[in-house]
């Protein structure tokens, strides 16, 4: 904001990021509406209604179920096919924004070069207003002008093509049909028009100058050069792309182990079938006894050998920096393909938390159903990021790592929908308080006995 970018882009920016959120946002609006619902039902008596009329919990849950449940395929597929298509979008106009120089344009204390034919300092300012600036035209070749000026005010024309930089308070230097001098082989000058070439000095108390700016305006990138990113697949692209990777790490392991074969002679002892082949080797090996070179030879081969293994371990670390980073990539994408489907199976188990949550603790409205839900909805954020900060420090797998949430939720919302199906009383206050007593009274009974 109020860097030169239009308001069209900014909000086509948040048009594309704001369906990333949703996989955030829908758990948590899951969560609350079946709380404040089924909430709702008990405290105003109608679920108990519906019981006495011979209804289960069950069966008054069925309808949201499958509502629910046709939810979650909505929600796989929007995670599936329409966010990878906004997550496309908002990366590239993220880096045709971070590309667009003119936001940057003017640095305080520095010549800026980024406008070819022109060099801009000025000594302090901001947000386009700058004071003591300095502009040094070389937009023609055979004239040098130098503009020199108290205040400058910068304006970005209406379709961001120049520059108007106002100037107050100024002068401006020109020196006319600037040649190189030409020296002959006897070391004189042919042309001595760099001594008296004409030049021009006006003032001014106001102007305006105009610069064009057209190759600084959002270029909009090819957005194609980003969509072999994992966040920018569906999970069928994704086994496409999981498949590519292992073909080219078994490549680039083969390729390694050929490279080696090459520099150093390798013998299988275990691929020898023929006794002839294994005296032969044992011929070639005693040939290269240590103990038939001589003294001044080894110290010749010693340090050879030794800048030879540096070598080796520089490979050998390459080599293993880089199957770790393609590791971390296979990560990333099966992070990213079991994300897709958690989100889905998470909605339905969060609704059989909900709203059995809500139909025990009977009360509706904003009230107590959005703390509970903001509590449960903080445990279940935590959970899916400790579990995918854990995948992806190689600590858990992710499967495991993606579905963790799931895993954990899953029994409590058992739990919980067979306690509200049999009106149990677990969190009512009453029941604990009771319990209480009873634990003390057991306490106390052995010391009034004696």
């Amino acid at each position: 904001m109020g860097k030169g970018i239009e308001i069209i882009i900014i909000l086509e920016l948040l048009f594309y990021v704001s369906a990333s959120l949703i996989p955030l946002a829908l758990p948590l609006s899951i969560l609350i509406s079946s709380l404040m619902t089924f909430g709702n039902f008990s405290e105003n008596n109608e679920l108990t209604a519906l019981k006495s009329s011979g209804l289960s919990l069950y069966k008054i849950m069925r309808p949201l179920t499958l509502f629910v449940i046709g939810l979650a395929f909505f929600t796989f597929y929007f995670s599936n096919y329409i966010i990878p298509i906004a997550n496309l979008k908002w990366h590239a106009l993220i880096y045709d924004i971070q590309n667009t120089k003119i936001s940057g344009l003017i640095k305080p204390g520095v010549y800026t070069k980024e406008i070819d034919g022109y060099a801009i300092k000025v000594s302090s300012g901001e947000n386009g207003h700058y004071k003591d600036v300095i502009i040094h035209d070389h937009t023609t070749p055979t004239e040098l002008k130098t503009i020199k000026a108290e205040e400058i005010h910068i304006y970005k024309s209406t379709n961001s093509l120049y520059l108007f930089l106002e100037l107050v308070n100024g002068n401006v230097f020109e020196e006319l049909d600037i040649q190189n001098p030409i020296f002959l082989p006897d070391g004189k000058v042919q042309n001595r028009t760099h001594l008296n070439r004409p030049s021009r000095l006006s003032t001014f108390k106001k102007a305006i100058y105009k610069i064009n700016v057209s190759g600084f305006s959002l270029n909009r990138t090819d957005s194609d050069i980003f969509k072999d990113k994992y966040e920018m697949l569906n999970v069928f692209q994704i086994r496409n792309a999981m498949d590519s990777l292992t073909v080219k790490k078994k490549n680039m392991q083969d390729a390694y182990l050929q490279a080696n074969k090459r520099s150093e002679t390798i013998f299988n002892l275990k691929n020898i079938e023929k006794e002839e082949d294994s005296l032969e080797i044992s011929q070639h090996l005693i040939a290269i006894n240590h103990q038939d070179i001589e003294a001044h030879q080894l110290k010749n081969i010693y340090p050879k050998i030794i800048e030879k293994l540096r070598r080796k371990n520089a490979n050998l670390k390459n080599q293993q920096d880089y199957l770790s980073t393609l590791h971390k990539e296979e990560t990333n994408y099966w992070i990213e393909f079991h994300r897709k489907f958690a989100l889905s199976v998470t909605l339905i188990v969060l609704f059989f938390i909900g709203a059995p949550l809500g139909s025990i603790i009977k009360k509706g409205g904003f009230g107590a159903p959005m703390v509970v839900a903001a509590i449960i909805f903080m445990v279940y954020f935590s959970i899916i990021t400790t579990g995918e900060n854990l995948v992806q420090s190689m600590v858990l797998s992710p499967f495991i790592g993606m579905w963790i949430a799931v895993l954990i939720f899953t029994p409590i919302a058992i739990i919980l929908t067979r306690a509200a199906a049999k009106d149990s009383v677990i969190f009512s206050l009453d029941n604990w308080s009771k319990k209480i007593r009873l634990i003390f009274k057991k306490n106390e009974h052995p010391d009034s006995k004696s």
